[in-house]
């Protein structure tokens, strides 16, 4: 239910706003995503459904929003009071993009959601998003920090594969590859969910499709790239070029959440698939198929976490935050895998045995 815009300015200071370290104060002026196909189907749905929301939100078309933030901005962002912001603004928020009319929108949303809940509404989100605090320059800190011990783990697990696996081993140089891909992908994860931004949110749409692409090459290079390197060397550039198509859909015709979610979710259902068929016809020849079977089964399962679509705890934790969080020891079991397959592979070529 809409609010009334002429309270837009009313209680504000007995609005809820959590507990947190202003990092830009505003002059005194401005009011203070069984069996895996199924889950992937499913995950495609929820992920259609959630995508449609994600260009506008109810929170941020309320008249109550809108006039406080115009009226915010008239005030504080002008002349002697821009000045004045500018001066009193800490170098780490200016340096990571943190401008007035940002911190207009920041205090308002507050604003609102008091308002809201004073009369009992659901809180709101705003620009596709929940309210968060802001800690420090990082506007979602638990994403943030899930998507750094993410690149943690990778990096941590990809030195030590590198340290364990001999570079003579058949899949060590296109292993390390992904891993370079993964960990640049979780670098703009961080940088995403730290600041919000047209560029930032590009970078990480774009790097997360690049890393589930990778890894259907990743599993075409063992499947069948190992006896048949011109089938994986086809199959490469056919992925080069659906990136391509994809990304400069996305960039030069018309940025689309749903498109980019559906396309996500069949490359990730193509890759599920063919790393499952793989671990099944090798179960009995390789001890450790389980390990793979187990990641790529979790990895997509996961994301149903997803669904829990519900307003941050603390204004700091919600559901995408506790997806990345979970993900985090999926890593450690990956390359687990990486390692005990590449050894295999190099003892297998070494005593000339047909590579499974």
């Amino acid at each position: 239910m809409p609010l009334s815009p002429h309270r837009a300015f009313v209680s504000v200071t007995a609005a809820p706003r959590p507990s947190t370290t202003m990092a830009s104060p505003l002059p005194p002026r401005l009011t203070s995503v069984r069996t895996a196909s199924v889950v992937m189907v499913v995950i495609v749905v929820v992920l259609l459904m959630s995508a449609s929301t994600a260009e506008g939100s109810q929170g941020d078309k309320e008249p109550v929003y809108r006039d406080c933030v115009k009226q915010c901005v008239q005030s504080n962002c002008t002349g002697a009071q821009l000045w004045w912001y500018q001066t009193v603004q800490p170098q780490y928020m200016a340096l990571t993009g943190w401008t007035c009319r940002d911190d207009c929108r920041y205090e308002c949303m507050w604003t609102t959601v008091g308002l809201y809940q004073a009369g009992g509404y659901n809180v709101p989100q705003f620009h596709g998003k929940w309210p968060f605090t802001r800690f420090l320059c990082f506007e979602e800190p638990a994403s943030a920090l899930a998507s750094l011990l993410n690149g943690l783990a990778c990096l941590l697990m990809l030195l030590r594969y590198r340290s364990t696996v001999p570079r003579q081993s058949p899949m060590f140089h296109t292993i390390n590859a992904f891993s370079l891909v993964s960990l640049n992908a979780w670098f703009w994860s961080t940088v995403f969910h730290t600041r919000d931004t047209f560029l930032t949110e590009k970078m990480d749409y774009f790097c997360a499709t690049a890393v589930i692409l990778y890894s259907i090459y990743l599993c075409c290079v063992r499947t069948l790239g190992l006896k048949h390197p011109w089938v994986s060397s086809i199959v490469g550039v056919l992925l080069i070029l659906a990136f391509t198509s994809h990304i400069s859909y996305l960039t030069f015709v018309r940025f689309d959440y749903g498109y980019n979610m559906a396309a996500n979710a069949c490359f990730g259902m193509v890759n599920l698939l063919w790393w499952l068929c793989w671990c099944w016809s090798n179960r009995r020849t390789l001890p450790y198929w389980w390990k793979c079977g187990l990641v790529v089964v979790l990895m997509h399962a996961l994301a149903l976490l997803e669904l829990l679509d519900f307003p941050p705890y603390l204004w700091v934790l919600d559901a995408h935050a506790i997806w990345h969080l979970s993900t985090v020891p999926v890593h450690f079991l990956f390359y687990s895998f990486l390692i005990d397959d590449s050894l295999y592979l190099l003892n297998t070529e070494k005593l000339g045995v047909k590579v499974e």
